[in-house]
């Protein structure tokens, strides 16, 4: 799962919890809400019945003070204006068969689900009554009770909890949308530090990043950029101790080749001479017979021999070059095996200016790739293609692919000497390798850049 994603995950989760929060919040203080409606509006009742009660009795004085109770004209207009809505309001004492003055509990919302109200009366129980004294010095002069509607109540609070979790849920969404944008803007330049690294997966391993305003992601692409500077520092070094192998070896090829053809080939060219003189000048058959069979053994290990010299000795490409000794390559196939399968040479773009170390190892590529092809499979048609690619590219494509019904995977996990010095001479060149299946057997690609 992305970064992005669990970043946004994760923030919505904390942006539910606290959506969570706030829902009980405002459920529990809309719930009591009405508790404080119903302190004020008894509050606001009784001290303006107070005022109604003092004014009565200094304008009748003579009266007796019971003669005011319950105090004259309380249930007005202008007291129904004083009681919230849902709350209702008594006098005490009371006139027999007197309801209580109840605020408007119209339009109050719909009403709530039976689950809220019963779970709201559970948790937070019910509403008590308040009460308040009209005149605090006059104990006689009544008592104001205000007490809220249960109905009423549960409506008020599932209004004032849908207009706050209203509010709450698009201030969550804004949030979420704007810290998943501010993630994504933070996070976009992880792309370049993820890009670099795929280049230098491919070899290019100095590769220059962009410079991050965020600590943290600078310190990352300081790291990679120094990560690359250092394998890059490596893959010349290996490259430059890869050559100097080869150079080594090369010699040592050189050197052997020279021991062999003065020591062995002399020696065969003896052995050969003995052996038509023994058969030339005696008279019995059956030692005649085995100087034959020498000459003709003599003759398939010079032959053996001389093979084994074409393939130590330096190669013609550097000299010849590459298009020439390419096709000498293949004539010579085709002389000494004329039943083996046909080789075709595809070659395409300008080869005649392909000299040198590179020239020499793609001719060392299509030689071993060949003798592979020819000795371990069954195949009845090889090509083999040489293809030069110019623009941005500039390489040099050698494919070598047989009909033989070869197992790719076991041919790209194979440890021969002749697989791993191609590999070998490739990276001494910054070139690949690459084993895949074709249609009807293998094919073995490498490449080999032109700037090397």
């Amino acid at each position: 799962m992305r970064l992005v994603l669990q970043l946004v995950a994760r923030l919505l989760v904390v942006v539910i919890l606290c959506l969570t929060a706030a829902t009980v919040w405002a459920t529990v203080d809309a719930y009591r809400s009405v508790d404080r409606a119903t302190a004020a509006s008894a509050d606001r009742v009784s001290e303006a019945l107070q005022a109604l009660y003092w004014r009565e009795l200094l304008l009748r004085s003579s009266r007796m003070h019971e003669h005011l109770l319950p105090v004259p004209e309380w249930r007005t207009t202008e007291t129904v204006k004083l009681i919230s809505p849902g709350i209702c309001v008594q006098f005490e004492p009371a006139k027999p068969f007197e309801k209580p003055l109840c605020g408007q509990s119209q339009g109050l919302g719909k009403a709530p689900p039976r689950w809220f109200a019963s779970a709201v009366q559970t948790l937070l129980g019910g509403h008590a009554a308040v009460a308040r004294p009209i005149s605090a010095r006059e104990t006689t002069a009544g008592v104001v009770s205000a007490s809220p509607d249960p109905d009423a109540a549960i409506r008020l609070a599932w209004a004032h909890i849908l207009d706050n979790i209203g509010v709450a849920l698009l201030m969550a969404a804004a949030i979420a949308l704007l810290a998943s944008i501010a993630i994504a803007h933070t996070l976009a330049p992880a792309r370049s530090i993820v890009a670099a690294l795929q280049r230098m997966a491919h070899g290019q391993y100095r590769t220059a990043l962009p410079r991050f305003h965020s600590m943290e992601l600078a310190m990352i692409g300081k790291a990679v950029t120094d990560l690359g500077d250092r394998l890059a520092a490596a893959m010349e070094e290996r490259a430059a101790l890869t050559r100097r192998l080869l150079e080594i070896r090369d010699d040592e090829r050189r050197a052997l080749a020279r021991e062999l053809h003065d020591e062995f080939g002399q020696n065969l060219t003896a052995i050969l001479a003995f052996a038509n003189t023994i058969e030339a000048g005696t008279q019995d058959k059956s030692v005649a017979e085995d100087a034959r069979m020498i000459s003709r053994a003599s003759l398939r290990i010079m032959a053996s021999l001389r093979d084994t010299l074409n393939r130590l000795r330096h190669p013609p490409a550097e000299e010849l070059g590459l298009e020439a000794s390419l096709i000498s390559l293949v004539d010579s196939w085709h002389s000494q095996h004329a039943a083996r399968p046909l080789i075709q040479l595809d070659m395409q773009g300008d080869l005649a200016d392909v000299r040198g170390t590179v020239a020499a190892t793609a001719y060392r590529v299509a030689q071993e790739c060949l003798t592979n092809a020819l000795r371990h499979s069954a195949a009845r048609e090889i090509v083999l293609r040489i293809e030069r690619r110019s623009g941005e590219e500039n390489a040099l494509l050698i494919r070598v692919e047989d009909d033989g019904g070869g197992d790719a995977a076991s041919v790209q996990q194979s440890a021969g000497f002749g697989l791993t010095g191609i590999r070998e001479r490739l990276a001494a060149l910054g070139g690949s390798l690459s084993i895949a299946r074709a249609r009807r057997g293998v094919s073995v690609a490498a490449t080999i850049p032109l700037a090397a």
